[in-house]
């Protein structure tokens, strides 16, 4: 039989989403702490995680039959998982522009890591806080920096009124407040 027809369990799951993409030359700007957050989990994935899983699966293989063993082929899995988590950790740590939204401290004007909040038509406020795309958590009220809300508001200052277009249709926003970070003590600009 072909091998194009058989699958190959050394392979990626594609079942699993993957994190977004950036497009050819695209910038992965990140503020100070979301790439120390980033660096600290390929750390702990390098000096920790992996090699607990490689002495496991080391232990697991020298136990005889292999296609029957839970630990090895678990361990196998899990092995294949960290490694394709550091790649992509590696990747986008190299891609990375590390922007301090603190040096913005005191301005009016929206960029990178500010958190502005906004009246939408019916007057209902929204607040949220321009990040990278790596460290975005809308649950927390954090958008990454390509989505469309932060496009639109994006270098407009307090009072500005900016159209957001969605699958609704356009909608006008006024920028009601404009904030950042204070500076960290030591944090040299």
């Amino acid at each position: 039989m072909s091998k194009a027809f058989t699958r190959d369990p050394e392979v990626e799951d594609e079942d699993e989403p993957s994190p977004p993409e950036l497009a050819a030359g695209a910038r992965n700007y990140i503020t100070p702490q979301g790439y120390a957050r980033l660096r600290a989990e390929l750390m702990q994935l390098i000096d920790e995680e992996r090699p607990k899983v490689v002495e496991v699966v080391h232990w697991a293989a020298g136990n005889g039959d292999r296609s029957e063993n839970g630990d090895y082929i678990y361990g196998k899995k899990r092995l294949r998982e960290i490694d394709r988590r550091i790649r992509f950790l590696t990747r986008r740590l190299e891609l990375a522009e590390v922007t301090d939204p603190a040096v913005h401290h005191g301005g009016d004007q929206v960029f990178f890591g500010a958190t502005v909040t906004y009246a939408e038509a019916r007057g209902q406020e929204r607040t949220v806080t321009i990040l990278g795309i790596d460290e975005a958590d809308s649950a927390h009220g954090q958008v990454s920096w390509i989505s469309p809300i932060a496009r639109a508001l994006l270098k407009s200052r307090a009072g500005d009124v900016v159209r957001l277009v969605t699958p609704a249709g356009m909608q006008e926003i006024e920028v009601v407040q404009v904030s950042y970070p204070a500076p960290r003590p030591g944090a040299g600009r």
